[in-house]
């Protein structure tokens, strides 16, 4: 990374792939004035929260921050998770990003950063943006310099259903993966459905092959692979040799391959309405499901990815990530002054008592009182690796052949061999 042309070249061939037509983009963001009009600067501000109560909440927040500060009017652009991430593949690739966005940081961010089109937030949010997690701001802080600010951190796990585990007579959470594997088939033989997926989305499926890639080839793996352009290595064609043995037993819900994530009759409402027994998903995964269908109460659980026998990851190395806010390049002062409001104590205990988020905001660490959530959270503080999502820590074209590569296996449509091929392949065009 580091030339901007490259760095646009790969954002226009990705939208491309996307079928994302310059012609199909709404403007947004403005200029530098951040879009104002007779006294009032409108901010425009897009986000991934489609769902309660997070939506509500957040506009809410907005609403609020209005209220302090007169002549601002924050324009919110909801998006779901896949649509906003092809949005900004093309708005990035337009040269013309909104004024606040939400990022995962990584490379995603990385390339935006190399083709000049992003607010370097070092000097102007010093002052605040000191005082938070250091593992929350990590991945917005590129080459020292910080271009995002978090408002979540967490880690992706399996949320799981005691009672349907109870009737399956699984006394407790595998840690392996051959004890994983026997949880699928009991599950089976009690007549539920082990996993539910969101097959329609490509993001869902690839949870499980980079866990099992960082269970089996190791976290050092993963980044020298990402160096060297070449996913092939063994580690990585065993990862999806355990990806296959998982598809071979049929464990998705029917019509999984259809099956968007947050939509009634999708992977989070599966779970939350007790028709499948487990998810592979992150920390907002309660509230989702309890949004998109009735939720389960005491009944939800978690635990982490089991442990692959041989390998050289532990169990207590993470994946995952938080979610955070960047500023397109010239972005008004207000924009600033909303990522402070954002990050601020009082802020951040309304979104963990009300979204239930893993606070950034040291102070608000008390306001955790959910056990799922206390569970996640003393798994990151006992974590021993970390694993960025791989479709943020790559860069986006790499990323999103990973996501496409293992939808491809789950399909049937790609083998073990073939997706670390496909990997390395569009890892070298990168270049």
């Amino acid at each position: 990374m580091g030339d901007p042309a490259l760095s646009r070249r790969g954002f226009l061939a990705a939208s491309a792939a996307a079928g994302l037509g310059m012609t199909a983009l709404s403007g947004c963001g403005g200029d530098s004035d951040g879009g104002s009009s007779g006294g009032t600067t409108t901010v425009e501000w897009w986000n991934i929260s489609t769902t309660e109560p997070a939506k509500g909440v957040w506009a809410a927040l907005a609403k609020k921050f209005e209220d302090a500060n007169p002549g601002v009017k924050i324009k919110i652009v909801q998006l779901e998770n896949d649509a906003y991430k092809s949005k900004m593949t093309a708005q990035t690739a337009s040269g013309k990003l909104p004024d606040i966005f939400h990022t995962w940081g990584g490379g995603v961010l990385q390339q935006q950063v190399d083709a000049g089109l992003v607010e370097d937030l070092t000097a102007r949010t010093k002052p605040w943006a000191d005082g938070l997690l250091p593992v929350a701001k990590a991945p917005y802080l590129l080459d020292e310099k910080v271009y995002g600010i978090p408002f979540d951190i967490g880690m992706i796990g399996f949320w799981y259903n005691k009672a349907l585990f109870r009737k399956a007579g699984i006394a407790a959470p595998p840690t392996t993966w051959s004890g994983f594997l026997d949880a699928v088939r009991k599950l089976k033989a009690a007549g539920v459905t082990p996993l539910a997926l969101a097959g329609k989305e490509s993001w869902t499926g690839m949870y499980y092959w980079a866990y099992l890639a960082m269970r089996t080839a190791g976290l050092d793996a993963l980044k020298k692979a990402d160096a060297d352009k070449d996913f092939t290595g063994d580690g990585f064609v065993q990862a999806g040799q355990h990806l296959q043995e998982l598809v071979d037993l049929q464990p998705f819900q029917k019509g999984f391959l259809g099956a968007a994530y947050s939509s009634p009759t999708g992977q989070a409402a599966a779970v939350g309405n007790a028709k499948a027994a487990m998810e592979l998903m992150g920390q907002w995964a309660p509230s989702v499901e309890a949004d998109a269908g009735k939720g389960i109460g005491a009944d939800l659980g978690f635990f982490p990815f089991p442990a692959v026998e041989g390998g050289k990851g532990a169990i207590t190395e993470v994946f995952g990530g938080g979610g955070g806010h960047a500023l397109r390049k010239g972005a008004p002062q207000a924009a600033v002054d909303f990522l402070k409001f954002f990050a601020s104590q009082a802020t951040d205990l309304e979104l963990v008592k009300k979204t239930g988020v893993l606070p950034v905001v040291p102070a608000a660490e008390s306001a955790v009182s959910d056990p799922n959530v206390k569970a996640v959270q003393a798994q990151l503080t006992a974590a021993t690796g970390f694993q960025l999502y791989l479709d943020q820590a790559y860069a986006p074209a790499v990323g999103q052949q990973v996501n496409d590569s293992v939808a491809g296996l789950i399909a049937g449509s790609k083998s073990p061999k073939q997706v670390t091929e496909a990997i390395t392949k569009t890892a070298k065009e990168e270049q």
